[in-house]
Parts: structure tokens; sequence; C-alpha cells
């Protein structure tokens, strides 16, 4: 059975309202949602002895192992967003730790690609499997009307969060512009 989480009398930036209590039960189910996650993450971490940029790396290998693509340390530095030097150390650690091979790129003789190891995807296995099993499992049992609710609400929350309120408006417009139409989406 579900733990009932008691609702604290105001939640986010937002004063209790009668006209905002759906919305404000939703926006704390999903920030107790990703509560859960990260601590989720951190148990992954932990159990696989990785801090986050490694598991990311080692998500993203893989990922790309079974999409057939081939990755090179500027690939992976640019999907992590970090800089070439720590995309080496990354690397080296990752090879060190066994999650991770350099293989010559079968083209390229001056390239290199990286692969995961079978024991890395073993081991992401083990350590989420049955984790990721039951999340398919809540997924799967949505109705179709309700599956397409929450994709709906999830694609529009990220891009929500995708907008940038701290972005300087173009030269010529402003911000507080009489006539204006509101923020564009």
């Amino acid at each position: 059975m579900a733990q009932q989480r008691s609702r604290p009398s105001s939640g986010y930036w937002y004063a209790p309202e009668p006209d905002l209590e759906r919305g404000l039960e939703v926006l704390t189910a999903l920030r107790d949602y990703r509560s859960a996650e990260t601590a989720m993450r951190r148990r992954t971490r932990d159990s696989m002895g990785m801090n986050e940029t490694d598991l990311l790396a080692v998500r993203f290998l893989l990922q790309a192992e079974q999409a057939g693509e081939r990755i090179g340390p500027k690939d992976l530095g640019m999907k992590l967003g970090i800089s070439s030097a720590s995309t080496t150390t990354l690397i080296d650690r990752l090879v060190s730790s066994g999650h991770a091979r350099r293989e010559d790129h079968p083209t390229d003789r001056r390239a290199l690609v990286i692969r995961p190891t079978t024991g890395s995807d073993n081991e992401v296995r083990a350590t989420l499997g049955g984790m990721h099993a039951r999340m398919m499992a809540v997924a799967a049992s949505l109705t179709d009307g309700d599956a397409r609710a929450v994709i709906d609400f999830l694609t529009k929350m990220r891009e929500v969060l995708d907008q940038d309120d701290h972005q300087v408006p173009p030269a010529g417009t402003s911000s507080g512009a009489t006539g204006s139409t509101g923020p564009s989406a």
C-alpha cells in the first residue's frame, strides 16, 4: 500500500487557496517523485561506486551501444557538457573501473571509440532491473487516456522548465511593453 504523505499547509511558493488546491497537490506529488528519483540515483551511484557523471556516461554508452552507434571521446564530452580534459579523466576512470574500454575506430586510425563493457551492462541491469520492471508495470497499467494525460502534462512541464526566465529580450523589445500578449511559448 502506498504511503500517505501529509500535505503541508502550503507548497512551493503558493499560499493555500481553494482555486489552486488541485494544482498544488499535483506539484507536490511531482516534487515527491523527483525526491524519490534523486534518492534512487544516489543509491544506484553508491552501489556501483560511481559519481553522477560516471553513471550518466555509462548510461549514454549503453544506449549508444544498443543503437549501434560509435561514440568517441568528443561525443561523450559534448553529451555530458564537460571539457576535453575532464572527458579524458572520466574515460580513464571508467576504463580503470571496468565499465568501459577504448577501441580503435574501424575506419579512422587516429580516432578512438569508447564502448561499455559487458560487465557494465550486466551491473546496470542487476542494479536497476527490478526497479525498472516495477516502474514499467505502473506505466503499463495506465489506460490510454490516462497515459496521454500524463505524457501531455510532463511534456508541458518540461517545456515550462526549458524556458529561460533570465534571457535578455532582443534589442528593440521590452518585457513589459504595452500591447504585449504575454509570454511567448
